[in-house]
């Protein structure tokens, strides 16, 4: 097969893993919304699109280095670049076939794991198994198991200091009015700093950290202006609409409306997080391909072209539109009950951590980290608001799928060397 004819099979297979990141991982971004009814289905789809597609777009190109050149040792692949093009292929295809499985069954599997267990399974048949740079790969697996225990902590932390600073106070309304643009001034800072701390490189703006903070800070006080007048307004306005002084009922409806606000500010935090880290699962294999037809050598240091970074973005927000909504319900309903107190607590906890990982350039499961998040609120009201059988199935399919990633990249490696 000619060269270009590989390069046009490697974008489609591209798009196709972005797609089936799409139709799995929205609810990572948008369940919780949808669960704790701040969005309705068809606005987080609307707004996880926009922000998945900007956060893979503008900042996606970090780790995706690491999916394409961290999971193999490169002294050894680059010896046969012809067999990391049919692996690569083989990956794509693998993990994004068992991705839109997953997606149909309702399964919210990581697309992370689905990727490095697929590009593992192929370079074990290819080059044997000490390519796989082991070291790296226990790290990444290490952070599959610190970011759900991170997310949780910090989600438990921060639901508490809300329950302690305004659900615990005799006037809750009044205490949301003055600690709520605290917690957007974070939220704020977290989404400016996820794409400031990066440099923005592929526009060519690169700030220095202390720059990105100062930027970060001035953008996170305007929200706060903004966000007090809002909260104001929303409340006063509910406190109006009663006829006599609210119940305690009334205003801790009043308080999860007003919170409503900071859930949709969270949750586009969490989508833009994801599409800066998840796009690298279907970017990383196909920069990979990419490089070696134009240059003909492995080379995982080569920069990502914004193009890549476009098709990810695209695909991406393609299958959020069409299949996201089967895995929605998994993580804003069935793990425990969420308010928008809750579900803002879970998403921010989640986008701190996806936000540290994008930082360091590891490709944690995003899956794994908003999970996390539920459960520590879930765990702040006691182990019984948790439906342990929920995530007992959810657990289950995460052990099965890097085997399943890596068996089914085994089988099409050998499909495409033989057509190819």
């Amino acid at each position: 097969m000619s060269a270009e004819f590989t390069l046009i099979l490697a974008v489609v297979l591209g798009l196709y893993m972005a797609f089936s990141i799409g139709a799995n991982d929205v609810a990572n971004a948008m369940g919780t919304s949808v669960g704790s009814k701040a969005l309705t289905i068809k606005q987080a789809i609307l707004i996880a699109a926009v922000l998945e597609f900007l956060g893979a777009f503008l900042v996606g190109g970090q780790v995706t280095k690491t999916v394409r050149g961290g999971i193999l040792d490169p002294v050894v692949s680059a010896s046969a670049p012809e067999l990391i093009v049919y692996g690569m292929l083989a990956s794509l295809m693998a993990a994004g076939t068992w991705l839109v499985v997953a997606s149909r069954l309702g399964w919210p599997v990581s697309t992370t794991h689905s990727i490095v267990g697929a590009i593992a399974g192929f370079g074990m048949v290819a080059f044997g198994t000490s390519v796989v740079q082991w070291e790296q790969l226990i790290q990444i697996v290490a952070s599959w198991i610190v970011s759900p225990l991170l997310s949780g902590a910090l989600a438990y932390l921060i639901y508490s200091a809300i329950k302690w600073t305004i659900l615990r106070h005799p006037d809750p309304v009044r205490k949301t009015k003055k600690w709520a643009p605290l917690y957007i001034f974070f939220v704020v800072v977290v989404i400016a700093l996820v794409t400031l701390f990066k440099g923005l490189k592929n526009i060519d703006l690169d700030l220095s950290l202390m720059e990105s903070l100062l930027w970060s800070g001035i953008l996170g006080i305007f929200a706060v202006i903004a966000g007090y007048f809002l909260l104001g307004m929303i409340g006063n306005r509910s406190e109006s609409d009663a006829t006599d002084a609210p119940s305690d009922d009334a205003q801790m409806a009043i308080v999860e409306k007003m919170f409503g606000v900071l859930q949709i500010m969270s949750a586009c935090a969490v989508a833009f997080a994801h599409g800066s880290n998840d796009v690298a699962n279907a970017i990383g294999p196909l920069a990979a391909v990419v490089n070696i037809s134009q240059s003909g050598v492995v080379n995982p240091e080569s920069a990502v072209p914004a193009w890549l970074l476009l098709v990810g973005g695209i695909g991406i927000v393609i299958g959020l539109a069409t299949m996201g909504y089967r895995v929605m319900a998994t993580i804003g309903t069935k793990i425990t009950e969420l308010t928008p107190t809750r579900g803002y607590s879970a998403e921010f906890a989640a986008a701190l951590t996806i936000v540290l990982a994008s930082r360091l350039g590891l490709p944690i499961s995003t899956t794994q980290t908003l999970v996390g998040g539920v459960m520590g609120v879930g765990l702040a009201q006691g182990v019984k608001a948790l439906d342990l059988s929920i995530l007992g199935r959810i657990a289950a399919s995460w052990i099965v799928t890097v085997p399943v990633g890596a068996l089914l990249a085994i089988v099409f490696f050998y499909l495409f060397r033989a057509v190819l």
